[in-house]
């Protein structure tokens, strides 16, 4: 999570709190350390955004801040709304959890005359699908791709074979039968596509590949014709 994005969820949830909060417990919703949870309410606090508190009492925003409202055009607006209504599609229980904080926050921050529009879509989509259900966690997935680090899967082709396998997870693609990791496979050393429902265990290894990522991404959609 980028430095602007952390921000901007610490003011959310000091918005939210009817309470103090720690830097530990700010730490804990944002999946970051104490320390960095700490640089960022100072980072804020010098941006004069009015956040009250000392370290181990715990944190307050002041009553009246409020953050500058965001303008959508109503094309904007109708492609959010039908964006997250398409999520469910997807069988990924984590992004439809997402899409619900995001509903949330835009309209707390759009004029009320556009939130209402959020809060009741004039737009929606069948929630209808075929992904079958999957034994992993979508959501360590999309993590793996997010922080460029590797996965350690086992898994059960169509021809019912198991393999043990390394992969550089690269993207994951959401169609409407299936959702696929497009990968660099360490066995194969190559690309590969692993259904993700035909995945048996799954991890994270400790590889990280930022150092490749962009070359293995550009590699990738020239091997498929997408560049």
């Amino acid at each position: 999570m980028s430095k602007p994005i952390r921000m901007f969820e610490i003011i959310q949830l000091l918005r939210k709190a009817k309470r103090p909060l720690r830097a530990i417990d700010i730490a804990d919703t944002l999946g970051v350390s104490q320390r960095t949870a700490y640089r960022d309410i100072v980072a804020l606090q010098s941006m004069s955004i009015p956040i009250d508190g000392a370290a181990g009492i715990g944190y307050i925003l002041r009553p009246g801040f409020d953050l500058q409202p965001i303008t959508f055009t109503p094309e904007e607006i109708e492609a959010i709304i039908v964006g997250l209504a398409l999520l469910p599609r997807t069988g990924d229980v984590g992004l439809q959890r997402a899409a619900e904080g995001v509903i949330g926050k835009i309209s707390d921050i759009v004029p009320k005359e556009t939130a209402s529009r959020f809060k009741v879509p004039s737009l929606d989509a069948s929630n209808w699908h075929t992904v079958p259900t999957s034994k992993v966690d979508i959501a360590l997935i999309r993590k793996a791709v997010r922080n460029e680090q590797g996965l350690i899967i086992q898994y059960k082709n169509a021809d019912d074979q198991i393999s043990d396998r390394t992969i550089l997870p690269l993207v994951v693609l959401y169609y409407v039968e299936a959702v696929v990791i497009a990968a660099w496979c360490e066995l194969r050393q190559d690309f590969r596509h692993f259904r993700i429902d035909r995945l048996i265990h799954c991890r994270l290894s400790e590889t990280y590949f930022s150092d490749m990522s962009t070359q293995l991404r550009d590699d990738w959609q020239k091997q498929h014709g997408l560049i």
